[in-house]
């Protein structure tokens, strides 16, 4: 086999690895019904380039009908190169809206010299995204967070918040008037990072914040990209415990009813083991973290699965 076919043949297995691990989250979570318009907010970064390149492959193949709308928010950022985006979904024919919206003044006016950007950043850019999608008539919102950044926000809100919370799959936004969608939910950030090379997106960097080197997400995620390297595994079994959670053997009162429980009481998890050695695995495949996941739960009946494909008559030239 030639070099070139061999190239090819790794880039067909990651797209189908991506597009099956997009489908199995969307299937998990119900995250895309029929009849529905999605926004999906393209950020310029490699995330969100990937999550439109793979929503995009699914609406071409999938048994029901939705909707995607592209939607950038124009921050004003000094030197923000502002033709990148409109010409790329214009060469693709995606439709799109550019929000144009001086959220980097106000956030440098705000803010002292020397804090972080991202936390106001963020609260502005979500007030702005929630609003457009009401004007753009959008039942879903789907955003580029990818599996790390799940488990670094999980980190995040351990280490600096005190509580146990990551970034949802699926959930209503803010304001109660959306659903707020994750497809990547299940995707490593490393696949993403080869498949935006093999793409070749038209990267745009966030320079809002600066280099800004001691974020506490950016430490998080050295330390997540450490221990990938150093424990094979670690990563996937982070994230299969946010999927198998146990609150019987935690500490939240509202979430078990710890005042009321009686001796000889059957609990689903068991008793006094703190530690399920001998249910953890002890070698991991290599393969995208759906995988893991589905292996890890029961599977419900689904009356859709968005990865089957739509009658002919119906497919999408």
């Amino acid at each position: 086999m030639s070099n070139k076919s061999k190239t090819e043949l790794e880039h067909n297995k990651l797209h189908k690895r991506l597009r099956h691990a997009v489908g199995d989250a969307i299937n998990d979570f119900n995250m895309i019904e029929p009849g529905d318009k999605i926004m999906v907010c393209l950020s310029g970064g490699k995330d969100s380039y990937a999550l439109l390149d793979i929503l995009r492959h699914l609406q071409a193949s999938a048994p029901i009908d939705f909707e995607l709308v592209a939607v950038n928010l124009d921050q004003k950022q000094p030197g923000f190169p502002e033709e990148v985006l409109p010409t790329y979904l214009e060469s693709i024919g995606m439709p799109y809206k550019i929000v144009e919206e001086d959220t980097y003044s106000t956030v440098k006016r705000v803010l002292d010299e020397g804090k972080t950007t991202c936390s106001l950043c963020s609260r502005l850019r979500r007030g702005i995204l929630y609003r457009t999608a009401k004007e753009l008539g959008c039942s879903k919102i789907a955003l580029g967070h990818h599996r790390d950044d799940i488990i670094a926000t999980m980190f995040l809100n351990m280490f600096y918040g005190g509580k146990l919370k990551a970034m949802p799959p699926k959930l209503v936004s803010d304001n109660g008037e959306h659903i707020v969608i994750r497809p990547l939910a299940y995707v490593k950030e490393k696949d993403l990072i080869r498949y935006a090379e093999i793409k070749q997106f038209p990267i745009i960097p966030c320079n809002l914040c600066g280099s800004q080197p001691n974020l506490q997400r950016q430490v998080i995620g050295e330390m997540l990209k450490d221990w990938d390297k150093r424990f094979p595994g670690r990563i996937e079994s982070m994230f299969s415990a946010l999927q198998n959670v146990v609150p019987s053997h935690l500490a939240d009162t509202e979430l078990f009813d710890f005042v009321g429980l009686q001796r000889g009481q059957n609990l689903k998890h068991g008793g006094d083991l703190a530690f399920d050695s001998e249910t953890l695995p002890t070698s991991f495949e290599v393969a995208g973290a759906a995988d893991e996941a589905e292996q890890s739960k029961p599977q419900a009946k689904r009356v859709i699965n968005i990865l089957d494909n739509r009658p002919k008559a119906a497919a999408h030239e």
